[in-house]
């Protein structure tokens, strides 16, 4: 018994001084990171060319399905080729001879939540590929995941988009989930939107939604005032008592919200017709071809893939970099994650058996 109390009183020691340990480290690291931050806001823009990427597993999948001989004689050929292309690229630059500029194709990756988080990566994104893109030569897609969130943050991101617009550069939008209400909004940016068959599409329309505690405070004895300088200051109240004209007017806001809305989508897409789609429903991939919602059905993978046969195909991302104190809670998170589900699987399991 002794020897598990001392055991136990060293072990509790040793977690103290490793967290007190960790505690110095982060604070060191997060003071040299703040001075990093300071110098250096932009964080980084990571580029990946997808041509390479496909071709590479065009040609591995080849080989796998060879006997070794014929193997043999294809990496001999392959080899043979790509000397022989070698050889003509360094005659004609010998010769003076300008290579014609293949068309490039800038994948960007927006995934939304309801704040529309990642503004400021895309902001930053269309920032850097707009720097270098040409009109009529190169095309920006956006692989767009979103199930909309708040109207200010999504007007926001839809702007961004239309800033590719303005520059008269082709935008493509490839949604391969769902793109609704703020996520359709951006969508509709798109010279062309590109759809999976069951990919969500749509949701014109606009809501909110708040409790009410007043009748709780009322049985409590508990007041609850709210003053305001401005007629509209305040329509609906989470504690107060709201009026049958605060509500009025609160749904005519709305209504304008929505107003707004279709209005932005119908200037985007002529061919819509808003009475039919503009009611809040949804709709799947193949419903929404056949509403002009998008363009074509598609996964962005097929897209891309075809792309890669005419232009040279490159991801962009911008990344913030995280300090030591957001890896550490990444982590934890990421590890908690993990064993919650660890444990429904086991305890789903059982049920099955």
């Amino acid at each position: 018994m002794e020897f598990l109390t001392d055991f136990g009183l060293f072990l509790a020691k040793t977690v103290t001084l490793v967290v007190a340990f960790l505690v110095v480290v982060t604070a060191v690291v997060s003071a040299a990171q703040r001075k990093h931050d300071s110098e250096d806001m932009d964080g980084e823009l990571h580029l990946k060319r997808l041509n390479e990427g496909y071709k590479r597993l065009k040609e591995n999948i080849h080989q796998k399905m060879l006997g070794e001989s014929d193997r043999k004689a294809w990496l001999k050929a392959r080899k043979k080729e790509k000397k022989a292309d070698a050889k003509a690229h360094k005659k004609a630059k010998s010769e003076g001879e300008e290579e014609k500029p293949s068309p490039r194709v800038f994948v960007i990756d927006f995934n939304g939540d309801i704040k529309a988080s990642d503004n400021d990566s895309l902001r930053k994104s269309i920032t850097a590929v707009l720097s270098v893109a040409e009109p009529g030569r190169d095309e920006i897609v956006v692989r767009l995941e979103s199930g909309g969130g708040l109207v200010h943050a999504y007007g926001l991101a839809a702007a961004q988009l239309d800033r590719i617009r303005s520059k008269g550069v082709t935008l493509t939008a490839c949604v391969d989930k769902v793109a609704a209400s703020g996520g359709y909004m951006m969508a509709c940016v798109a010279d062309r939107i590109v759809a999976s068959p069951f990919a969500i599409l749509g949701s014109i329309g606009v809501v909110a939604q708040l409790p009410n505690f007043h009748r709780l405070l009322k049985k409590n004895d508990v007041d609850f005032e709210v003053l305001t300088a401005g007629e509209h200051k305040r329509t609906l109240t989470i504690f107060g008592e709201n009026t049958d004209k605060g509500r009025q007017k609160f749904l005519e806001d709305l209504e304008d919200t929505h107003g707004l809305f279709k209005e932005y989508v119908s200037e985007r897409r002529p061919s819509v017709d808003m009475t039919q789609v503009a009611n809040g429903d949804i709709w799947f991939g193949r419903r929404a071809l056949d509403v002009h919602l998008i363009d074509e059905l598609k996964t962005s993978d097929e897209y891309l893939i075809e792309a890669c046969d005419r232009a040279e195909v490159v991801t962009v991302n911008f990344r913030r970099k995280r300090t030591l104190p957001e890896k550490l809670g990444l982590a934890a998170s990421t590890a908690l994650e993990q064993s919650i589900w660890r444990v429904l699987s086991i305890l789903r399991n059982r049920n099955i058996q």
